[in-house]
This record gives C-alpha cells, sequence and structure tokens, in this order.
C-alpha cells in the first residue's frame, strides 16, 4: 500500500487517511493513482459501513503536490494523464457506495477540497480555512469537480470561491453549506465517530440506495426509474425491513443483518 494513504478499520467504520504530515498531506499523482484501488478494497470490506477521509498531522490537504507540476505538466500528453488519474479518483470517491464523512482540520485547498467535497458530508473543525485555487495558478476545474461545488453552495457561491480563489473560514463554509457541521478541534474527532456511529446503527441498504437516489436526483432525474422503482419493492421484502418492523413492534433498538 502507498505509505501515503492509509487505510485503517474500526468496527463499523473504515478511515482513509491521507498521510503526508510533512507535506500538508499535498496529493501526489502516486497517491490519486492508488485512491480508486483503496476504495474497491474498502467497498468489498463487508465490516466496513462508513468511511471517513481525514488528514494527518492536523491538516486535510493543502491541494495537489505543486513539486510535480514541472513533470505532470510537461507536455498536452502528461497534463491528460494527470488530470485523468485525478479525475479517476475524484469520481471513485463520489460513487463509492458507502456513506463517506470528510473530517476537516487546518487547511483544506484545491484538490483536497475537491476529495472532502466528493464526500457525502463534511464537519470541520472551528479553525479550518478551505479554498478552491484554480484562479491563483491560472487553471481550470473540471466540470464534476465544479458541478459538486454548485451542488454544495449554489450558483453564484461557487462563482466567488472560483474567481477569488480565497481562504474561506470555517464560520462561512457553514453558512454557504461548503461544510455541514462545526466543532472545536478538540471535539471534532468525537462529534465525526458520533455521526459514523448513527449512520452505522441506521439501515445500510436503505443509506446506500438513498445514497444512490439522491444522486441521481443531483443529476437532473426527477422521477423512479425501472431500478428505483425496484428497490422500493426489495425493501420490503428485504431482511433489513424485517427486522425493522419486528424491532418497532417489540419497542426494542433494530440490528439490522444487511451489511
Amino acid at each position: 500500500m502507498n505509505d501515503a494513504l492509509k487505510v485503517e478499520v474500526a468496527g463499523d467504520v473504515a478511515t482513509l487517511t491521507l498521510n503526508r504530515p510533512e507535506k500538508k498531506n499535498a496529493l501526489t499523482l502516486a497517491m490519486w493513482t492508488a485512491l480508486p484501488g483503496l476504495l474497491a478494497d474498502v467497498a468489498s470490506d463487508r465490516a466496513a459501513k462508513v468511511l471517513v477521509v481525514r488528514g494527518a498531522g492536523g491538516t486535510f490537504a493543502a491541494g495537489a503536490d505543486i513539486g510535480e507540476f514541472e513533470t505532470v505538466y510537461a507536455t498536452p500528453d502528461s497534463t491528460r494523464a494527470y488530470f485523468d488519474r485525478v479525475g479517476e479518483a475524484m469520481e471513485a470517491l463520489a460513487g463509492f457506495e458507502k456513506p463517506t464523512v470528510a473530517m476537516i482540520e487546518g487547511a483544506c485547498v484545491g484538490g483536497g477540497l475537491g476529495l472532502a467535497l466528493a464526500c457525502d458530508l463534511r464537519i470541520a473543525a472551528t479553525d479550518a480555512r478551505l479554498a478552491l485555487t484554480p484562479g491563483k495558478l491560472g487553471l481550470v476545474y473540471s466540470l464534476p469537480d465544479t458541478r459538486r461545488l454548485v451542488q454544495a453552495v449554489g450558483l453564484s457561491k461557487a462563482k466567488d470561491i472560483l474567481f477569488t480563489g480565497r481562504l474561506i473560514g470555517a464560520d462561512e463554509a457553514l453558512s454557504i453549506g461548503l461544510v455541514d457541521g462545526l466543532h472545536a478541534p478538540d471535539a471534532l474527532e468525537a462529534a465525526v465517530a458520533e455521526k459514523t456511529a448513527q449512520i452505522a446503527a441506521a439501515s445500510q441498504w436503505t443509506a446506500r440506495r438513498a445514497k444512490a437516489i439522491v444522486g441521481l436526483i443531483a443529476d437532473g432525474e426527477t422521477g423512479d426509474t425501472e431500478t428505483t422503482a425496484r428497490w422500493l419493492i426489495e425493501a420490503v421484502e428485504g431482511e433489513d425491513f424485517r427486522e425493522g418492523r419486528d424491532a418497532f413492534l417489540a419497542k426494542r433498538k433494530p440490528v439490522f443483518p444487511f451489511r
């Protein structure tokens, strides 16, 4: 496994750690390339119900590693290959079937914020600082990355963030929907653990289908598809519904079997 990316599973929760604290977890080509395979491993691990993405050393990620720019942008072919690897990594996280939570400490900038936006929920420390900085480098963000920003904050706020490249404090990030919750730095880990425990205790059949349906809505779907209509029937016939119904009638907490 790439030492710059660590995956650990404890109980119901897998944690993917960006592990270059000496470089503020700046993302290298090797990290982008390795990420889809690591996510596939977590997806197939029945023990893991929820994925947390975080950075080591009190920083989420300072963005792509500028030290590689001369190499990865050396030619149009190398540039295209680099953007392909970044895009594959972003889409692998955005399309990950299990619920995902970004735990944001310190700087969350550029490609780091792109990864956070590819997660389902973003929970940040009150001292977090967030930015998308293509405007400070003369670069352009991909349409999928930009779409996720727009879905989080809306059109005009997305334009402001991209036009200026400015650092956004945690309070503003919460107010515009860039993050979903704020906690003191020393309480962040506990808050993320509480949220992941809540998610893990609920039906994973529901969570995964709900995530897929929300994704379809975000992509413009307005009515049930053949697949989503089938899910409605399968849910009622499924083991999680039977457990949820029986637990409700018995006035006990359900223990859902689907993983």
